[in-house]
C-alpha cells in the first residue's frame, strides 16, 4: 500500500500524536478482518452441503455479512492512507510513517501492542530491519 512518492514525512512526534487513533483504527480492524476470516471459513465448510435444500439463504446472508466486513475494513484502510501511514500487516497491526532521517526517506515503525512509536527502519530492510529511534 506504498504511496511513493510520498506527500507526506512524518516526525517522530506526529507520528506519535496519531498512535491513539491508529489503535482504535487498527483494533477495530483486525477484529472485523478476525470475523471476515471466520464466515469465510464458515462458507467454505458449508458449501458442499448448500446445494440446494434451500441452503442458498444461509450463503447469501454469510456472503451479505462478509461484504459489509469488507466496506467496513476497506473504509478504515482509507482513513488510515489519507493520514499518509502505510498499513503493512493488518493481522499484526503494522504500520509505517514515511519519515526523513539524516537526509534520507526511512520509515517510522509501530505495532498496534507497542505503547508508541519507538523503531525505525530503511525502505529496503523492513520490519527486520527496524532500530530504536535513538540509534
Amino acid at each position: 500500500m506504498s504511496q511513493e512518492p510520498w506527500e507526506t514525512y512524518f516526525t517522530v512526534e506526529e507520528a506519535r500524536a496519531l498512535v491513539p487513533q491508529l489503535r482504535e483504527l487498527l483494533e477495530t480492524m483486525r477484529a472485523e478482518k478476525e470475523e471476515l476470516d471466520e464466515k469465510s471459513r464458515t462458507l467454505h465448510e458449508l458449501a458442499p452441503a448448500m446445494n440446494g435444500n434451500g441452503h442458498a439463504a444461509v450463503s447469501a446472508g454469510l456472503e451479505q455479512q462478509m461484504k459489509r466486513l469488507i466496506d467496513a475494513i476497506q473504509e478504515k484502510i482509507d482513513r488510515i492512507t489519507r493520514l499518509g501511514v502505510e498499513i503493512k500487516d493488518i493481522d499484526r497491526g503494522l504500520v509505517d510513517f514515511p519519515s526523513l532521517r539524516d537526509g534520507r526517506v526511512v520509515y517510522l515503525c509501530w505495532l498496534v501492542s507497542e505503547p508508541t512509536v519507538s523503531f525505525w527502519h530503511e525502505i529496503e530492510t523492513g520490519f527486520l530491519g527496524r532500530k530504536p529511534l535513538d540509534i
